[in-house]
Formats: C-alpha cells, structure tokens, sequence
C-alpha cells in the first residue's frame, strides 16, 4: 500500500506542476476554448501512460544498449518545443467568439508530442527507475504506474484547461493576448532550460 500511495503522490505531483503540456493546454483553452481542446487533453491523458508502458516494457533497456538513442530524441524534443514556443510568441491575437481560423492540437497530434516531451521523459524514466524492482513482475508494476498517471492526468491536466479558457473574459483585446502568448511561450522556453543546460554540460563543457 506504502508503494502504491507514493507513486499516486509523485503522478499527482509531476503532473500537475508546469510543463510543455500544461503550458500548451492552457494555452488551446484560452484560444479555442474547453470543448474544442477536449481531443488535445484526451491525447495527453491517454498518451502519456502509454508512453509510460513502452518506456517499462523496452524502452529503457534499449537506452542502457543504445544510449545515444535517448540523446537523439532528447535534442528532437528540445527543438521542437523551442519551435512550439517560436509559433506561440508570433501567433497573431485571435477573436474569442470562436472564429478562428487556426485548430487545436487533434488527439494524436498531442499522444504523439509526448514522445517529444523533455519532460515526459524525465516523469516516465523516473517512474519506472524509483518504484519497479526487481522482486516483482516488471509488467505488473509498470502497468500499476501507468494506470497512476492515467487516473491523475484528467484533473492535473484538466485544470489548467479550465484556468486557460476561465481567461478568455480578461483576454479579449489584442494587446492582453500578445502579453499572455508570449509569456506561455517563455515558460515552454523555461521549461526545457535544464535539459539545455544538461545537453551543454556533455557535450560542450
């Protein structure tokens, strides 16, 4: 029971905190609203614990044999989110009477961003490094995890959905939404600032 109540504790905790999904989550409430971001959150919620799953079940042991693998996707993953963060920034203010022209993240658009995800790495691998052992069926445990993060993300994630379109009333001119746009994309920025600066220590340093 210990075991199961810590790792409910660390799936709320990493989930809820800032990062690239609650970021952009946030960000598809205020622009397109709760009902039409349902599929981006959908995506995140299922996902990221299936990604948990394949990271269990083989992907680590490919990293341990391969190591310049996880490197590789890592670097993918940063620049993508500074590109993320590079078309939230520019994105032009947009009408808050559900006109607009550009769409949310669809389901799989935002399953498959995970894989992408510095951070989501950082939750999977710590997951599956701080409460599996060896004592126990490997695939039990991690399905355990897995089903952890799935139970937590709809509300973890869900809020900051309903904080972004609770903004919409406050963020109906042009120059509030430049302000909030480029603030969403300093802190993507911001959030993959450790993983620069781990990327900068082994290769450059």
């Amino acid at each position: 029971m210990e075991i199961y109540l810590a790792i409910l504790v660390f799936a709320i905790s990493s989930t809820v905190t800032p990062g690239p999904n609650n970021i952009m989550i946030m960000t598809s409430g205020l622009n397109f609203g709760v009902k039409r971001s349902m599929p981006h959150l959908l995506g995140i919620c299922l996902g990221f614990p299936l990604m948990v799953i394949a990271v269990g079940l083989g992907f680590s042991a490919v990293f341990e044999k391969f190591p310049i693998v996880h490197e590789i996707i890592k670097v993918l993953g940063v620049t993508y989110l500074l590109y993320l963060a590079w078309l939230v920034a520019s994105s032009a203010p947009t009408s808050m009477e559900g006109d607009q022209k550009s769409n949310p993240l669809t389901f799989m658009q935002a399953a498959l961003f995970q894989w992408v995800n510095p951070k989501a790495w950082v939750m999977a691998t710590g997951a599956i490094a701080a409460y599996t052992s060896q004592d126990t069926t490997m695939l039990l445990q991690v399905m355990v995890i897995s089903l952890s993060f799935f139970v937590v993300s709809f509300p973890c994630v869900g809020v900051w959905l309903i904080f972004g379109s609770g903004l919409k009333r406050f963020l109906k001119e042009a120059k509030y939404q430049r302000v909030f746009n480029i603030s969403m994309a300093l802190l993507l920025v911001v959030s993959v600032l450790p993983v620069l600066n781990e990327l900068h220590q082994t290769y450059l340093a």
